[in-house]
């Protein structure tokens, strides 16, 4: 059996952690020895080569549920993990559909923890989200945010009429979550495109606290 403590763990080098993700599985015993947080904190992107980061979030889907589960991580860490991957680590990884919607989904569930009461205690506005090179109707995976009385839910049905939607590739999204570009270059540059309450839009990402790499 693995030694599977932090200490043991941050003895492996990024390819030796890597091959040890891709050898658990759930039932795997000490599994629950495992803090996610404290494992992705040693993770560098720009250490890992050639497919060790799609391995890396593969492992991830495949043991979630559990400890080892992406939920897990700090908000911080996982800012971190998904900054720091290269445009062809993240090609790669949104390239599959199960990775794409672990990794959407995720930034979803804790858009629905990171909104600022405070600035959101007035609105009440609907945000459709569409992302290209998706699975769904005319090639979009879509997201609906619903901001209300304080809180934000999140569900992929597009129930209500939307104050705004917003359009553009997944890659531009993880990189302006995690402060890696700006929405009005995005926007100028046509990467990000608006329908609806413009002035809206601009303001919307100010009502939550996204987390600093």
């Amino acid at each position: 059996m693995p030694d599977l403590s932090v200490e043991a763990i941050s003895r492996l080098s990024p390819s030796e952690l890597i091959a040890l993700i891709d050898q658990l599985e759930p039932t795997t015993e000490g599994l629950g020895d495992i803090d996610i947080d404290e494992v992705a904190r040693l993770i560098d992107p720009a250490r890992l080569k050639g497919d060790e980061f799609v391995r890396l979030i593969s492992g991830l889907q495949r043991l979630s549920g559990g400890s080892v589960d992406i939920a897990r991580m700090g908000p911080r860490t996982f800012a971190r993990l998904i900054s720091g991957a290269s445009k062809s680590q993240l090609d790669e990884v949104l390239s599959r559909p199960e990775l794409r919607a672990l990794i959407l989904g995720e930034i979803f569930r804790r858009m629905t923890t990171h909104l600022r009461k405070e600035k959101a205690r007035d609105v009440n506005a609907v945000v459709h989200w569409r992302f290209s090179g998706g699975s769904g109707e005319g090639g979009y995976d879509r997201y609906e945010t619903v901001i209300a009385d304080g809180a934000c839910t999140v569900n992929q049905d597009m129930a209500n009429s939307s104050r705004v939607t917003i359009t553009m590739p997944p890659q531009d999204f993880l990189r302006l979550i995690t402060s890696n570009a700006s929405a009005p270059v995005l926007f100028m540059t046509g990467k990000l495109k608006l329908r609806g309450d413009l002035p809206f839009a601009a303001g919307m990402l100010s009502m939550f606290d996204l987390p600093k790499p």
